[in-house]
């Protein structure tokens, strides 16, 4: 490798490292200090004022943000020096990550979906990479639900969109299926796709970071009270939460944040293919075309 394209894979590594940092000193210079357990949404950096509401400048917006930027130069980093032939490490990981996620994709929507991976991979990147935040004491937008229900609109955008696909006619029909009578409930369960996938992934990011919270506080207070009789500055130190946290984080930061961004992606996956009347499309484009049914891959 030349001196310029190791320069440029350090430069690319301190523009993905460099967000991060940059919102470990914001929190630091924008957050008072607290005192004990404190359990509260995501701090409020200023306001913008504006004709109907004032908007919010939120740590959860800019920590997506500081995620976006990050996971942005890190794929520029991954996909540095591509060759016909993979012939590094970083080649193989992205060769590796394009063929699961494709694979991924045309197993749970079929090949006419296939154009969905990059979003699919990008919808876990997001979504892992902002759980993962935690670990270096950044709040995590995943925690906010704000943030994962605009993720979840967005899904129901693209559900609706491709129920759309046979027309509106056939849109408006399919809340009359199997039977009339259960319109009503045909309509609570569409609205209620976008509601349960945005607090599925809340609910689970959020009571990790609560669960782990307490945990250490509760085990700061049992330290102290069974050692700090200790002498010196041996009774300062909380023996007790030596391990256990640490334990707990690589299950709620770690463990459970990838397995809620893969099920966010997974949801994503089987919602949109399911909204789509294949069959009816295929109908619809063969009467159109006079018999001839054209490959849905080409539409």
């Amino acid at each position: 490798m030349s001196r310029r394209f190791k320069a440029v894979d350090i430069l690319l590594i301190i523009l993905t490292l460099l967000p991060l940092a940059a919102g470990i000193v914001l929190k630091i210079v924008m957050m008072p200090a607290g005192e004990g357990i404190e359990i509260a949404g995501a701090h409020i950096f200023f306001t913008i004022g504006m004709p109907l509401q004032d908007l919010p400048i939120t740590e959860s917006q800019v920590n997506s943000w500081l995620v976006i930027i990050s996971v942005f130069w890190l794929c520029l980093y991954i996909t540095h020096g591509l060759k016909t032939k993979a012939v590094t490490r970083r080649q193989h990981i992205a060769e590796w990550i394009i063929e699961k996620t494709e694979s991924l994709v045309k197993d749970n929507m079929g090949e006419y979906f296939s154009g969905f991976a990059p979003f699919i991979a990008a919808v876990m990147a997001l979504s892992g990479f902002s759980s993962l935040l935690t670990l270096i004491g950044l709040y995590p937008p995943t925690s906010d639900m704000n943030v994962v229900g605009g993720w979840a609109l967005l899904v129901f955008i693209l559900i609706t969109y491709y129920k759309f696909k046979c027309g509106p006619l056939h849109y408006l029909k399919s809340f009359t299926e199997p039977v009339v009578f259960l319109t009503p409930l045909n309509v609570i369960s569409e609205v209620a796709t976008p509601v349960s996938m945005a607090f599925r992934h809340y609910g689970n990011i959020l009571s990790g970071s609560v669960i782990s919270v307490l945990v250490a506080a509760a085990l700061q207070g049992l330290s102290s009270m069974l050692l700090g009789n200790l002498p010196g500055i041996l009774g300062e130190i909380p023996f007790l939460q030596i391990g256990l946290p640490a334990v707990l984080s690589i299950y709620f930061d770690i463990f459970s944040g990838l397995l809620q961004a893969f099920i966010f992606a997974m949801l994503t996956m089987l919602y949109v293919s399911g909204a789509f009347p294949a069959d009816d499309y295929k109908k619809r484009h063969k009467n159109k075309n006079g018999g001839k049914i054209k490959c849905l891959n080409s539409q």
